[in-house]
């Protein structure tokens, strides 16, 4: 597989997204796909890959580039998706742009039983356990997107995160019955969790 054009926080977490997509995957869906760089990734291991943006100028971008994913232009929370319709749905920085429990609510509905769900998140710090892990996790962070070169592409939307750490794992946890919460060193938590 060719080098990634860019990389930054986000794009880190991808080798770990497709190393846990199931094996026989037949449908895989992106939400928040940007210019689809993952979900070009993803078609190494499902069948059929989709991934949907509102923003029209992330998808004219996903759609330029070659590799076979269908790409939607739309509000996940509206679009017409298929109920139960993915064995594999991946979200990268983007349930904080959205009503975070009606989406990842939708998120959990469309997945197929035994499909795998997996959403890498930003959130804000907001205890002192929280604020002790920013301080800590700063320099290097800092240290590896200059050693990277970190960059986003030109146009990519972005918000501050409105829910807490701990606000995110509890509603997880009310939602996604068993939901594996893991927070990472690149200011990212991510959510994993297989529809029973």
């Amino acid at each position: 597989m060719p080098a990634d054009p860019y990389w930054n926080t986000n794009v880190a977490r991808h080798p770990g997204i497709v190393r846990a997509v199931p094996d026989g995957c037949g449908d895989a869906l992106d939400v928040g796909c940007g210019d689809g760089l993952l979900a070009r990734k993803l078609t190494a291991r499902a069948k059929r890959v989709t991934g949907i943006d509102s923003s029209p100028e992330m998808i004219a971008r996903a759609r330029e580039q070659a590799g076979g994913p269908e790409f939607v232009e739309g509000d996940f929370l509206t679009a017409d998706l298929p109920a139960e319709g993915y064995d594999f749905i991946c979200s990268v920085a983007t349930i904080h742009h959205m009503d975070f429990e009606p989406a990842l609510a939708r998120m959990r509905d469309l997945l197929r039983p035994g499909g795998t769900l997996i959403v890498v998140g930003l959130a804000r710090e907001a205890t002192a356990a929280d604020w002790a892990r920013w301080a800590a996790a700063t320099p290097i962070v800092r240290i590896i997107k200059v050693l990277r070169r970190a960059s986003v592409p030109e146009g990519m939307p972005s918000t501050a995160p409105a829910m807490s750490y701990g606000e995110v794992r509890a509603a997880a946890a009310r939602l996604l019955p068993g939901v594996r919460y893991r927070w990472h060193v690149l200011r990212r938590y991510s959510l994993t969790w297989r529809k029973p």
